[in-house]
C-alpha cells in the first residue's frame, strides 16, 4: 500500500509503498478514507526523541475491510473512527468508563518481540501517536480504539471525530460538567476550542466568552456560537470576563497553554470555578498557583486528555449530533488535499483562516 513516511527528523513527509501486516488477535484492518492533520504529528515529526522511519497521522476514519480473530466488537463493512485513547477495556479504570486513563494502555499494541504492523524495505515502521498510522491508504488498528459510526456520516469531518472533537467537546461535556445557565471561557480559538464551544452550546452554557488574539479567529467563534468573543492584544481578557459575567466564570479552558495565558484563565475564574488545561503551547507551560487563594475560593485546576472521553459512546454521539444539525463540524474542515500534500497541508495550517486539513485522496 501508499504511505506517507517521515524518514528522519525534520525531513517531512514521503509517499512510499510500504507492507502491512495481516490483523492477528482483536486488531482490525481498514480502508482510511480521511485523515486529519494536526499540529501534534507535525511535533513529533521534529523532535528528536521519535523513532525512524515513522507513519504518523492520528485523526482516522474509514471502513473495516478485515478482523483478526478475536475481534468481536466490529465488523467487515462498518464504518468507523480510530482514538488515540487506548484502553484494555479489563482495568479498573476502564471498568470504570474511565478508559482515557486505561491502567494498560499498552495492550493494544503489538508486544516488542512481535513483527511491527508496517514495514518498509525490510525494516520496520514506527507507528505515530496512539499507534494509529492513519497517514495511508490502510491501517491496522485495535479494535478497542475504534468507534462505529452511522454510514450517512461523511468522512471528512468524521476523521476530526477521533481527537479535535472528542478533546474540546469532551472537556466541556466530560471534564467540566457544564450545567445550563453557568458561564464558559474558551482560551484559544483553534480546532480544539471550536469544539470546545460547540460542547458549550450543547450544554447550554448561558455565555460562551471566546478570548484569542486574532479577530478573523474570533469572528470564527462567533459563527459557531460564542456569545462573546475577547482580542486579549487589546482589551484586559481578566476585567473583561469579570465584566460580563459579573463574578467571574465557573469554568474556564485554556487550549492555549502558556504560561501567562494560563495565569489569566486562573484570574477570571469564579468562587468555586474551574480551570482545565488542555492545550501545552511551550516548554514554559505551567502554573504557579497561590494555595490560600484557590483554597479560600474553592478553585479547582484540572488536567485534560482527550476530553475525558470514552471513545465507543461519545464518537457515535457526536456523529448522531451532526447528523440531526446540532454540531458544526463541516465549517472545521477548511481544506481536503491529497496524500502526497501533507507538506503542503502543514503549511497551510500556518493560516490563521485554517482549521482543520484533512487528507480524503489516497490514489
Amino acid at each position: 500500500m501508499k504511505a506517507s513516511v517521515t524518514k528522519g527528523l525534520g525531513q517531512g513527509f514521503v509517499v512510499e509503498e510500504v507492507e502491512l501486516a495481516d490483523p492477528v488477535g482483536r486488531e482490525v484492518r481498514i480502508e482510511v478514507r480521511a485523515a486529519g492533520l494536526c499540529h501534534s504529528d507535525l511535533t513529533i515529526a521534529t523532535v528528536a526523541g521519535q523513532d525512524f522511519p515513522v507513519v504518523l497521522g492520528h485523526e482516522v476514519a474509514g471502513v473495516v475491510t478485515a478482523v483478526g480473530p478475536e475481534a468481536r466488537q466490529v465488523k467487515i463493512g462498518d464504518h468507523v473512527v480510530a482514538g488515540l485513547i487506548r484502553a484494555c477495556g479489563d482495568c479498573a479504570n476502564c471498568l470504570a468508563a474511565r478508559s482515557y486513563i486505561c491502567l494498560h494502555p499498552e495492550r493494544t499494541q503489538r508486544a516488542a518481540d512481535e513483527p511491527s504492523r508496517i514495514t518498509w524495505q525490510g525494516r520496520p515502521v514506527a507507528l505515530g501517536l496512539g499507534g494509529l498510522a492513519g497517514f495511508a491508504q490502510e491501517a491496522l488498528i485495535h479494535e478497542n480504539q475504534l468507534a462505529v459510526i452511522p454510514e450517512a456520516m461523511p468522512w471528512a469531518p468524521a476523521a476530526l471525530l477521533g481527537c479535535g472533537v472528542i478533546t474540546g467537546a469532551g472537556a466541556v461535556l466530560n471534564s467540566a460538567d457544564v450545567q445550563a445557565g453557568q458561564s464558559v471561557v474558551i482560551m484559544g480559538a483553534g480546532g480544539v476550542g471550536m469544539n470546545a464551544v460547540s460542547g458549550a452550546r450543547l450544554a447550554g452554557a448561558e455565555s460562551v466568552i471566546v478570548i484569542d488574539v486574532e479577530d478573523v479567529k474570533l469572528e470564527r467563534a462567533a459563527d459557531f456560537g460564542a456569545t462573546h468573543v475577547l482580542n486579549s492584544r487589546t482589551t484586559d481578557p481578566v476585567a473583561e470576563v469579570r465584566k460580563i459575567t459579573g463574578h467571574g466564570a465557573d469554568h474556564v479552558f485554556d487550549c492555549v497553554g502558556l504560561r501567562h495565558v494560563t495565569r489569566q484563565g486562573l484570574e477570571m475564574l469564579a468562587k468555586g470555578g474551574g480551570l482545565y488545561l488542555i492545550g501545552v503551547g511551550g516548554l514554559d507551560a505551567g502554573i504557579d498557583v497561590q494555595t490560600i487563594a484557590v483554597l479560600t475560593r474553592s478553585q479547582r485546576v484540572q488536567g485534560v486528555d482527550m476530553g475525558s472521553s470514552h471513545l465507543k459512546r461519545d464518537i457515535p454521539m457526536y456523529a448522531s449530533l451532526y447528523l440531526q444539525g446540532r454540531m458544526n463540524l463541516d465549517d472545521l474542515v477548511s481544506q481536503q488535499i491529497s496524500l502526497g500534500e501533507i507538506n503542503e497541508g502543514y503549511e497551510s495550517l500556518k493560516d490563521g483562516n485554517t482549521l482543520r486539513v484533512v487528507v480524503t485522496d489516497f490514489s
